[in-house]
């Protein structure tokens, strides 16, 4: 066996010692590396000029980066793809019934995977140091690296028509990791497309943020709106959002690969119970240090509280039967020092509560945020 074959079987060995699921190897510059660096730059460039990155100016400032493992580090040889399963324990749709609670997507109801993947990649690399003296970089969804792309070339799963990664083992539910380094290892067989005819994941999505199989406007995508987007979500995209505050599993959930989903095994991965279900009424009080203490440990922290409630707020606003409790907490944001906030309260306070709303014009007249303005002359054009 030759050398590059021992380590390789090494590392597998070490990355499941580390609590990887999945290890599987892609080469960085080979010529189908080249093929490959040539067809996700097209395909992001036209994502891109499209729009449908919506406000994520990071893909547009750094496309060329992102296209290849060797135009973010010109020595890679090889990527080392990982993979740990984030299954959950029940079906994540079955919390679309429970609208006086919030959804929040099945990865961020636990401790940032950012940190805990981060700590097993290092861990990973050092001791591949340690055994071979390669050069590694470790990278997690922070830098601009493909992932997917590379994980489908791994073998790790493939594109779904929803664009996320499906594992034949694992279905939805893959934390990907890379560690590039600069020896070469023997590559494994890329994965095909196991789609076939299906097409749950485009026919479950509530704002129809697939214009086509394969592709994805993220400006229609409840995971970008509830996350990336900041300001005043689209007027009309608000009833379609439910009672999603943050993320969407929608089109992961309702794939058929997940009979085959296992659940998370990691104990630092483990499902918080307060993160399940939460209450929309006590979610909707919180101020910028409660939020921030509530969410310390999540990755629902990036987004800021501010664009949270709003999240809330238009999770209250598509109740379908709201109690006098879930109007006055409704009433209690358009005080909010947010205009965003405020502007989002008028707009749920029209949709379960239009007579409280009326009652309070004349206050809210007062109030000289352009984004409120918009929100009451909305209303009065039936908008």
């Amino acid at each position: 066996m030759a050398a590059s074959d021992t380590l390789k079987e090494n590392i597998i060995a070490e990355a499941a010692a580390q609590g990887f699921d999945l290890c599987r190897f892609v080469s960085a510059d080979s010529a189908a590396a080249a093929t490959a660096a040539a067809t996700n730059a097209e395909g992001l460039r036209a994502f891109v000029e499209a729009g449908h990155h919506g406000q994520m100016s990071w893909m547009e400032t750094r496309m060329e980066a992102r296209a290849a493992p060797t135009a973010l580090w010109g020595e890679a040889k090889s990527v080392i793809m990982l993979g740990v399963n984030y299954g959950p324990e029940s079906d994540p749709l079955a919390a679309l019934e429970e609208d006086d609670k919030g959804v929040i997507s099945v990865y961020a109801q636990r401790r940032d995977y950012h940190d805990v993947i981060k700590k097993k990649l290092k861990a990973l690399a050092r001791w591949l140091v340690a055994q071979s003296g390669a050069q590694v970089k470790v990278f997690v969804d922070t830098a601009p690296v493909m992932e997917k792309p590379l994980a489908m070339r791994a073998g790790l799963g493939w594109q779904g028509k929803h664009t996320n990664l499906v594992s034949r083992d694992f279905g939805s539910w893959l934390f990907l990791g890379s560690v590039f380094t600069d020896i070469e290892l023997p590559a494994d067989e890329a994965e095909h497309d196991h789609c076939g005819a299906c097409t749950a994941c485009l026919d479950v999505c509530p704002t129809n943020a697939f214009p086509a199989p394969y592709k994805i406007d993220a400006r229609r995508c409840i995971s970008y709106l509830t996350i990336e987007h900041k300001g005043m979500i689209e007027r009309a995209l608000r009833p379609l959002m439910g009672n999603h505050i943050y993320g969407c599993d929608d089109c992961l959930a309702v794939c058929p690969w997940n009979k085959f989903a296992q659940v998370a095994a990691d104990t630092k991965l483990a499902l918080q119970e307060a993160y399940d279900r939460p209450d929309l009424i006590a979610l909707s009080r919180l101020d910028d240090a409660a939020f921030r203490d509530f969410f310390k440990d999540t990755p629902i922290k990036r987004t800021g509280r501010d664009s949270f409630i709003r999240n809330v707020l238009v999770a209250l606003g598509n109740m379908r039967a709201p109690t006098q409790a879930h109007i006055e907490a409704v009433k209690a944001r358009l005080h909010d020092d947010a205009e965003a906030v405020r502007a989002s309260a008028v707009w749920a306070l029209a949709q379960i509560a239009p007579y409280e709303l009326e009652k309070m014009r004349p206050q809210l007249r007062g109030d000289d945020s352009a984004l409120v303005a918009e929100e009451l002359n909305a209303i009065d054009r039936g908008a």
